[in-house]
């Protein structure tokens, strides 16, 4: 499930800071691929889910899930993985479009908060 609350809140960007070792350069551009990527693999998913297949649908997020953490959203991660365990075990199947749904319309607010804050790094320039 998304927690909504985190969706007014500012991005934990611990990982990257240890992945990049505070470079707010890095960061940037990490950030930068995240939203170009994205919307690539949510539309992926999306056809995968609307075509029933499964095996491609759990495929899917199983692939992106991971970008979620390291941007702090592991509630997203979470809900992303639960789409990759229910393909993947072929359970409520039925549950998968809204899951989705959800997580598409999740998509908006993380790119504002992306936005957000790829300004405070560019401070640290």
């Amino acid at each position: 499930m998304i927690d909504e609350q985190k969706n007014n809140q500012p991005l934990n960007l611990s990982y990257l800071r240890d992945m990049s070792g505070d470079s707010a350069d890095f960061m940037i551009e990490m950030l930068e691929a995240f939203q170009k990527q994205t919307p690539i693999y949510m539309a992926d998913l999306e056809r995968a889910i609307h075509a029933q297949d499964w095996k491609a649908t759990s495929e899917y997020a199983h692939k992106m899930k991971p970008t979620f953490y390291y941007v702090g959203r592991e509630d997203v991660r979470d809900h992303i993985q639960e789409i990759e365990r229910n393909s993947r075990e072929l359970r409520e199947l039925e549950s998968i479009p809204t899951a989705f749904q959800e997580a598409k319309e999740f998509v908006d607010i993380l790119y504002k908060q992306l936005d957000d804050a790829k300004v405070e790094l560019q401070k640290q320039l």
